[in-house]
């Protein structure tokens, strides 16, 4: 189960369409697909997901295809039968993806990499680290350039 975007930042006094639209206009700068983000989902098990499939050689990358299930076809990454269908699309097992998501077998993986990212200060993804500098959140080329013309 999701939130919708204006309840989860409705009460910040945020612009939500405005959000929305300034994504979408980076995401398409950046030659990516986009589609309309309504809802926020959990997205632990797809980290998950996505960290087993970095163990296995496929032929399509796994990132790329939930990327666009999360922001372009504005999909549940919460759900496992849904994560399985996207394993399946890269080549991996899907028996195998779903024992994994199943059992959590990468729970401790991802675990470490979020103790990591709270030592490191980063709250966002993604994030950009260049020595003590960072670059948080979709951000545009120029941002990126910045980061590194600062070292």
């Amino acid at each position: 189960m999701g939130v919708s975007l204006e309840t989860y930042f409705g009460s910040s006094g945020m612009d939500v369409s405005a959000m929305k639209m300034g994504l979408k206009m980076r995401i398409e700068q950046e030659g990516l697909p986009s589609g309309n983000l309504d809802m926020i989902y959990n997205t632990r098990l797809s980290q998950e997901l996505a960290k087993w499939a970095e163990t296995k050689e496929t032929t399509e990358d796994i990132h790329m295809l939930l990327y666009k299930a999360y922001f372009v076809d504005n999909h549940n990454l919460s759900d496992i039968d849904y994560l399985v269908t996207i394993a399946e699309k890269a080549d991996l097992q899907g028996d195998e993806a779903r024992e994994v998501l199943e059992k959590r077998t990468m729970k401790n993986l991802i675990d470490e990499d979020w103790s990591l990212s709270r030592e490191m200060g980063i709250t966002g993804v993604p994030t950009f680290l260049v020595g003590k500098q960072a670059v948080v959140g979709f951000q545009p080329y120029e941002a990126l350039d910045q980061l590194i013309k600062n070292i």
